[in-house]
């Protein structure tokens, strides 16, 4: 956590990623960021310019020229800190960049530290814990659905879930504290009933947000898909085809994946971690059998398996006796039958008798792959996520919920039991507290540390 020395200070950074470029942006914040920077601009006195405009001239180490920029000001509080804030547009060369953020540090500035900006922020009143841990999430989104997920917390809408349940339980945790001073007058300002009623409300809240972390989890961080089969039923081909390049080593000869060949796809806004895994099957090779025990191993922690089969060289036995193997699993999988292009139209149809819901394809013609990615993704429920509901994606908030629902649970055992107001109350602030951890009412400083370390220099 920075010390109260450290919050007066103006911080200095590079906002846009390191390398050359067209232009860089380097940005200040501080209550001197203004004055700072308009000791070293050749231009407009920027001191004496209105908030939220920009201005051409040079940055000058005494007489020398570093670089022409464009300076936009943000004066306090109406900036991304609350902040006086200073955004500086240069020529993207790492040398200009270097010279002008030495110059601003020689000047008065500090280097900030990783997600200080953003810290400050959140400390100064912009947004909330939760919100502030949005931006870093809308940074690294790869997806439209993540991309939406973050943009939507960072908006407000999950603290806005959060802060209406806490302000339902706080008017009746200060009733019941309220009746603390009154024990010998033996009053009730807190009705059992209504708060029973209200704990159960929550509770209902609390498990819905909780069960959403899944689907949350999916969303930010992509499925897990395990492409599983026989040696040479075509899964490294498939996933070739499905990357549209060649990543994986396609060979005649059995067992020439040994290990996981991974690799992410974008398929309908959501992206799928697709993993070719080693051929299933019994072998005496010994660095073989250990791909295929990581496989075994693989599949159980998967949230999908394409099970690949190749209709050339697979028995209605075989298919059977993997299919029955892969529902002990308990891991939800799809059914893929390749090599159409190469199979007798007999057997085909037998399998679509036995087997419905079997996807046929032929990855080495990539024929029918589009019908094989909208399987894929029918079996990611995005319904809640695109009629607006709210997503958990932060593993941070699901444990505070977890507490939450076991602190709200504790609650209802307390008034089945009739225990004593004081212990009430105690489950009740527990409970406002574990809410209060997730948007930052409740917080502690190695928290902040832990949460605004991971955040990149310059936001």
């Amino acid at each position: 956590m920075f010390s109260l020395h450290e919050k007066e200070d103006t911080i200095v950074a590079l906002a846009t990623p390191q390398g050359v470029g067209a232009i860089a942006v380097i940005r200040l914040s501080g209550k001197d960021a203004i004055k700072i920077c308009n000791s070293v601009f050749k231009g407009k006195n920027l001191e004496s310019q209105d908030s939220h405009t920009i201005h051409f001239g040079t940055i000058r180490d005494g007489d020398r020229i570093i670089d022409e920029v464009l300076v936009s000001l943000f004066v306090a509080p109406k900036s991304f800190t609350k902040e006086n804030a200073v955004e500086i547009s240069t020529h993207g060369s790492s040398y200009i960049v270097n010279q002008v953020i030495k110059l601003l540090v020689r000047s008065g500035a500090r280097p900030a530290k990783p997600g200080e900006f953003t810290q400050r922020a959140f400390l100064n009143g912009q947004f909330d814990l939760a919100q502030a841990e949005a931006v870093a999430d809308l940074i690294h989104a790869d997806s439209e659905t993540s991309h939406q997920a973050a943009l939507n917390q960072m908006r407000g809408g999950f603290s806005g879930e959060i802060s209406k349940l806490r302000a339902e339980l706080i008017h009746f945790a200060s009733m019941i504290e309220l009746e603390l001073d009154f024990t010998e007058e033996d009053v009730e300002f807190a009705s059992r009933d209504d708060l029973r009623i209200l704990v159960e409300k929550l509770l209902r809240v609390v498990e819905q947000l909780i069960s959403s972390f899944d689907l949350g989890n999916v969303i930010k961080n992509g499925v897990p898909t395990v492409i599983a089969g026989k040696p040479n039923a075509g899964k490294s081909t498939l996933l070739n085809a499905l990357l549209n390049e060649e990543k994986a080593i396609v060979s005649e000869i059995a067992g020439t994946t040994r290990d996981f060949i991974e690799d992410e796809i974008n398929i309908g806004g959501v992206i799928f971690r697709f993993i070719d895994t080693a051929g299933l099957r019994e072998t005496t090779d010994v660095i073989e059998s250990i791909g295929v025990s990581r496989t075994q191993e693989k599949m159980k922690t998967a949230s999908l398996i394409l099970y690949l089969f190749d209709l050339t060289d697979s028995s209605m036995e075989e298919i059977n006796r993997d299919v029955e193997n892969l529902e002990t699993l308990g891991v939800p999988f799809i059914k893929v039958a390749n090599k159409t292009d190469k199979s007798n139209t007999q057997f085909i149809n037998e399998l679509k008798g036995k087997f419905p819901d079997t996807i046929f394809i032929s990855a080495g013609q990539k024929e029918n792959l589009e019908a094989l990615k909208n399987r894929v993704l029918e079996l990611v429920n995005l319904d809640k996520f695109r009629t607006g509901n709210t997503i958990v994606t932060n593993i941070r908030h699901y444990d505070s919920l977890v507490k939450t629902r076991q602190s709200l649970l504790d609650v209802l055992e307390g008034l089945d039991n009739e225990i004593t107001n004081d212990f009430l109350a105690m489950d009740i602030r527990r409970s406002l507290h574990y809410l209060g951890e997730i948007t930052g009412e409740i917080t502690t400083d190695d928290l902040l540390d832990n949460i605004f370390s991971k955040f990149c220099i310059g936001k």
